[in-house]
């Protein structure tokens, strides 16, 4: 299985979270294991605000580089990201939740382009077919 790790895994995983140890299982089961570049920059931002320390934050996404693939955001991604935003604004809307982020459908997006599932506890990835969902 391909599998596309979003923040909210990461970031349970790093606060060792029942729901990070169940992440860790998915992630350990995968045959491939890939990360949008954009979730280091929203993971670095989350820590950075919060105050830790750059160089643990560096040792965080470095770990993160290790387990998976880092995935740019190509021509045929942007594509499919404005696609993907478009689907995941109307769940939001029949749902009453908030509008996406456009971190979401990057996300969403790379996951389609490489035939992989994302691991997440976002409510906006909930109902799709995609989605290996943590609760």
């Amino acid at each position: 299985m391909r599998l596309v790790v979003d923040s909210y895994g990461w970031i349970e995983i790093f606060i060792g979270s029942e729901k990070g140890h169940y992440v860790r299982e998915v992630i350990a089961k995968a045959h491939e294991v890939y990360t949008p570049d954009i979730v280091l920059a929203e993971i670095a931002r989350k820590y950075l605000r919060e105050g830790m320390d750059v160089s643990l934050i560096a040792e965080r996404l470095s770990m993160i580089n290790k387990i998976s693939v880092i995935v740019p955001v190509d021509v045929k991604i942007a594509i499919e990201t404005a696609k993907s935003y478009l689907e995941l604004k109307e769940i939001a809307k029949k749902n009453a939740l908030r509008d996406p982020s456009l971190f979401d459908a990057i996300i969403l997006a790379t996951a389609r382009m490489i035939g992989a599932k994302v691991v997440t506890g976002d409510e906006h990835f909930k109902s799709l077919s995609e989605t290996i969902w943590v609760n």
